[in-house]
């Protein structure tokens, strides 16, 4: 069985333990990186794809020996899954690996937002408390969390976690309905957000969750509302949120992710600093941890398909 992993580095695989990977009965071609012109020629003759982020359609995929996808990640947007469900070709995803990284990195960008920590962290480096009058600056607004009211859009394992976390911190939590549902009991995002002083986004891209956070549900936010996304970046209409960000119809937002990735150098949410926007560069994931986590998941995936199939 031949196999190929076309995005190894992805995963820092030096910072892991390859053990599950080599004992499958698979002999493996691994690439650092693969470009969109590479990839037909990488899986011609594979008859397993590991990839994290490449796309591959049908296109590609009707020219190779591939009968069996896995993707070393949660999300499988970029994968043609109609195309491999048509031709028998097996998709499997990773869920639940990085569970408790994402979940606290969600909460970092969270607590760095109501504590104003980049601001009063860049005034102590530039010498602006060693010079004050008292003994504390008090230049940036910090909001408490216990109290408030989070909505969380997803319910998986990482956006219990993370709602779990709130509540520890004396918040109170509501789930809404999961978006395009129409038997779901829950209240639907348009009644809770009003009422949120924080939303965060936990849930896959879809059909029904492109452009979730559009500009009609930002404009249903309080102002002093603080938005965080470590999901996908498409969930949200990234020029809605811009706005809204510059003329503070929104409190704050927190990304992790972006609807291009890496983003290109025109991206409109990094053409400005605004005191009000954290973006880190999709890192949630990254607990040594999870990867392993990751990998041994994607290695028993594929185990299991090789124990039908032969």
């Amino acid at each position: 069985m031949k196999g190929v992993i076309l995005d190894f580095d992805t995963l820092k695989p030096d910072e892991l333990s390859l053990a599950a990977l080599q004992r499958l009965p698979v002999d493996w071609q691994i690439y650092p990186h693969t470009s969109n012109p590479q990839i037909k020629s990488r899986i011609a003759k594979a008859n397993i794809v590991l990839t994290n982020k490449v796309i591959l359609q049908k296109e590609v995929l009707e020219h190779s020996a591939c009968r069996y996808i896995g993707v070393l990640a949660t999300g499988t947007n970029n994968i043609d899954t109609q195309y491999c469900a048509a031709h028998s070709i097996t998709v499997a995803n990773v869920e639940g690996y990085g569970t408790g990284s994402v979940a606290q990195h969600a909460l970092m960008l969270l607590l760095n937002l109501c504590t104003a920590f980049v601001a009063y962290h860049r005034d102590v480096q530039a010498g602006a408390w060693q010079q004050a009058k008292q003994f504390c600056l008090n230049d940036h607004p910090v909001q408490q969390l216990s109290g408030k009211h989070l909505v969380v859009v997803g319910t998986g394992q990482t956006g219990q976690a993370f709602s779990h976390a709130c509540e520890a911190l004396g918040m109170q939590v509501t789930a809404c309905a999961r978006p395009g549902s129409h038997n779901d009991p829950r209240p639907q995002l348009n009644e809770l957000l009003p009422g949120a002083d924080v939303v965060s986004l936990h849930c896959p891209l879809t059909a029904a969750t492109d452009k979730l956070i559009n500009r009609e549900r930002l404009a249903l936010m309080k102002s002093s509302a603080l938005l965080i996304n470590t999901a996908r970046g498409d969930l949200i209409d990234e020029q809605a949120l811009l706005e809204a960000l510059q003329q503070h119809r929104i409190g704050g937002a927190g990304l992790d992710v972006l609807s291009q990735e890496p983003p290109g150098a025109t991206h409109p949410l990094l053409q400005a600093p605004l005191d009000n926007l954290l973006i880190t560069p999709h890192s949630a994931w990254l607990a040594v941890e999870a990867r392993q986590c990751l990998l041994d998941i994607a290695c028993g995936h594929i185990a299991r398909f090789l124990d039908t199939t032969t």
